[in-house]
């Protein structure tokens, strides 16, 4: 059994591994990397014979480790990552190339039906009736989205939202509020079984989901670069945020937004944003729109979602699709008994 991992922003690893009742019988791992001194590999080899089939990565490294002395140097590549390619060569993860994903693009719709269908698809995904997807949102009114554990009254100004005429939704996943307009951001949502994280830090997850948009950033002229834990950004400062959450079933939720053209007076007047939270939104002032995806890439906001779409699918296997029926309706109903109701919006007062 043969199967590859390539450590983000580092080297490939690959195992070929046998097994006898159970426990692994030979291994053999190559790659790319680099290992110091040379005759480590026979080392590291030694370390996984014997393992269960079972053993977690956190296992296979701490076997790894235990074998190598302090002297070996692992570059571009660590006991994490062998631990990740041996479970793939077992069966016990996946990869980017085991899966069909769907792939629906934006859809303009209340944007609080797009919180919604998070939860819905994701749901779907973990009981096996849909396959994992890339989707983009498109929304036709404004909202402020804040996540899971935020206080509503220290991110919202209430008198501010009531005078922009925004509503505000709590989501299902972490991390900081996101102001939206239509036209303003592009956010996309990304839905996959966890075997594919199999063996990640939640850091390195972040980092290894949105591996693919470097790549799309990349062809539309933007060098960007992950900033853990959950940030995108190019050297003009940062462009993205990313949040993420595990479902029971062994699904990963995982979104990212990233600002297109925000009007950054209106966002400060109905978010309580501070000199410290704005330091890292490329603005230096409030009388600036924040808008790192238009200004560096030049581009209309359609035409980067599009050329976005297009490296998805040439990337891994993909089927276009459009919401079905019966997950729209599920959505409404969510939207009505959950995301609209006073009780979850102001569950952290």
């Amino acid at each position: 059994m043969r199967a590859e991992y390539k450590v983000p922003g580092g080297k490939l690893v690959a195992a070929e591994i046998e097994t006898t009742d159970g426990r692994i019988s030979s291994a053999f791992v190559s790659g790319d990397f680099f290992l110091e001194p040379d005759e480590a590999l026979e080392d590291l080899n030694g370390a996984l014979q014997g393992l269960p089939v079972e053993a977690s990565v956190d296992d296979i490294a701490a076997a790894i480790r235990g074998r190598l002395s302090d002297e070996v140097s692992l570059i571009g590549f660590t006991p994490e990552a062998v631990g990740i390619a041996v479970r793939r060569a077992l069966g016990k993860a996946t990869s980017w190339e085991d899966h069909e994903f769907d792939v629906i693009g934006p859809v303009s719709m209340d944007p609080r039906m797009h919180v919604a269908l998070d939860e819905v698809l994701a749901r779907s995904v973990a009981r096996g009736e849909i396959r994992p997807h890339l989707r983009f949102w498109d929304w036709d009114q404004p909202l402020v989205v804040i996540g899971s554990f935020q206080s509503y009254r220290n991110e919202i100004d209430d008198e501010g939202r009531a005078a922009q005429g925004i509503n505000v939704v709590r989501r299902i996943t972490g991390g900081g509020a996101m102001f939206m307009e239509p036209g303003n951001c592009i956010t996309y949502s990304l839905v996959v079984p966890e075997s594919l994280v199999e063996g990640l830090s939640f850091q390195r997850s972040y980092e290894f989901l949105d591996d693919w948009v470097m790549g799309a950033l990349a062809e539309i002229g933007i060098n960007a670069r992950y900033v853990p834990l959950n940030d995108i950004a190019s050297e003009h400062g940062k462009i993205a945020g990313a949040a993420q959450r595990r479902l029971a079933g062994g699904v990963v939720l995982h979104h990212v937004t990233m600002a297109y053209d925000i009007d950054a007076d209106k966002m400060m007047e109905v978010l309580r944003i501070g000199k410290e939270k704005m330091s890292d939104k490329g603005t230096r002032s409030a009388r600036k729109r924040v808008d790192p995806m238009r200004s560096q890439s030049g581009l209309p906001r359609e035409e980067i979602i599009d050329g976005f779409l297009r490296h998805f699918e040439g990337r891994y296997a993909t089927t276009r699709r459009d919401y079905s029926q019966a997950e729209l309706d599920a959505a409404r109903e969510l939207v009505e008994t959950k995301f609209s109701t006073e009780e979850w919006t102001h569950r952290i007062p």
